[in-house]
């Protein structure tokens, strides 16, 4: 009788068990991202007995973007997955891959309550919203406080020409050191941190598209200040296509664009330097209102459902309670040293003391309000791979002006939009 009841009991703990729903769950391939998120989703799954969120990383590929439109492709994809930048947004948008979430009960109220009311502005496509923003990092110029001072400058260059002027004492003095990196590299995702940052904080946060006209928008006035910058830079030999490993670091070049990210590396790998820091806004062009704020562009990364889950009631639910949990946010800033996308996050309470302990930190969360995603485009690797080709590297190596390479990128980004 006893071993009846016990088959029984286990026959109903089975049943229980299979009646649960199981929400597939992926992030980025991160150790920060990924301690945080095991946490939150070991708190989620210990709250709710009928629902199990089955949590993993991104799998292994050659970028996010591949894996993640390989498993669309195969019906293999996730119910919700964070990871996304806005350009990849629009283009799962495009093919239908998304589940719009803005017409959804609780959208409106969980962006008031999270402060991203405008932030969300940014990431809308075709006036709907299919991703919710996780964290907005800000690109900003760090500079070599200890060297700018042995030069007599107090603060750092503000105008393209303070950067000449530096160009010139740091030249004159060592030939081999320079004063700015001016491209970052040759990788289409690069441009997010040099070309784009400089067109946002040239242009007050004007769009490098114009995606009324879906035609590139690097031929006015904004494009043609920026390439010429870069154009003097490379053709006075005030900065190099290649500047070798630390640069920085090593002191051989006295600024550079970079994300929070690279805080915890300076503190960790070089402390004496990371001592000796001071952050400003990417250069602007001489002209450039002073009592304006300068934009800067945002290595931003958002959540998504996607409409082949089967069942998105309770992804949403899920979804829902991630952004409603009252130290999410903190969190998410004490394990990744990222800040969320929220407009207060210098006026809010949660995260005082930690602006406090981290004031490089405190400099990125000033500009989150001023940084700009990527434009929402389906061409966003392509457009960034015609910018290197056409219009950086005849820069770089002088091979076009900037007016011709101008033209010519601004034709071939046309191709590709029409």
């Amino acid at each position: 009788m006893k071993n009846k009841f016990l088959v029984l009991f286990i026959i109903i703990l089975t049943t229980i068990s299979f009646s649960k729903t199981k929400i597939v769950f992926w992030t980025a391939p991160n150790p920060n991202q990924e301690a945080f998120w095991k946490e939150m989703v070991s708190r989620y799954n210990s709250q709710n007995g009928d629902m199990e969120i089955e949590w993993s990383t991104i799998p292994a590929a050659g970028s996010s973007e591949e894996a993640i439109l390989t498993a669309v492709a195969s019906g293999r994809a996730p119910d919700v997955c964070t990871n996304i930048f806005s350009g990849f947004s629009a283009q799962l948008s495009e093919i239908g891959a998304l589940y719009e979430m803005s017409s959804l009960p609780g959208f409106g109220d969980l962006v008031k309550n999270r402060k991203m009311e405008n932030i969300m502005k940014s990431w809308e496509y075709d006036g709907k919203s299919y991703i919710i923003p996780l964290y907005s990092n800000s690109v900003l110029m760090w500079w070599r406080k200890d060297i700018l001072k042995e030069l007599g400058w107090d603060n750092p260059p503000r105008t393209y020409s303070d950067i000449y002027k530096l160009s010139q004492q740091i030249s004159t003095k060592d030939s081999d050191k320079f004063s700015i990196r001016v491209i970052q590299g040759r990788n289409w995702n690069d441009r997010w941190f040099d070309y784009i940052t400089y067109f946002y904080a040239a242009g007050q946060g004007e769009s490098y598209v114009d995606l009324d006209r879906y035609r590139a928008n690097i031929s006015g006035t904004t494009g043609k200040e920026v390439a010429k910058f870069i154009e003097t830079m490379f053709k006075n030999k005030w900065t190099a296509v290649d500047l070798g490993d630390a640069a920085f670091y090593k002191g051989y070049i006295v600024g550079s664009l970079k994300g929070p990210w690279e805080i915890a590396y300076a503190k960790n790998q070089f402390p004496d330097v990371y001592n000796n820091i001071v952050l400003s806004p990417a250069p602007v062009p001489d002209n450039y209102p002073a009592d304006k704020p300068v934009y800067t562009f945002a290595d931003s990364k958002g959540l998504v459902i996607f409409e082949t889950s089967k069942h998105k009631k309770e992804a949403w639910e899920f979804v829902k309670w991630i952004f409603n949990q009252k130290d999410f946010d903190s969190m998410w800033l004490e394990y990744t040293q990222m800040p969320p996308a929220r407009e207060d996050l210098l006026e809010n309470p949660l995260f005082e003391n930690f602006f406090k302990e981290n004031p490089y930190a405190a400099e990125y969360a000033k500009f989150v309000k001023y940084a700009i995603p990527p434009a929402q485009t389906t061409k966003t690797v392509d457009i960034q791979d015609e910018m290197t080709v056409s219009l950086i590297e005849p820069m770089m190596y002088g091979t076009k002006t900037s007016d011709d390479a101008i033209k010519d990128a601004a034709k071939k980004i046309n191709k590709l939009l029409w």
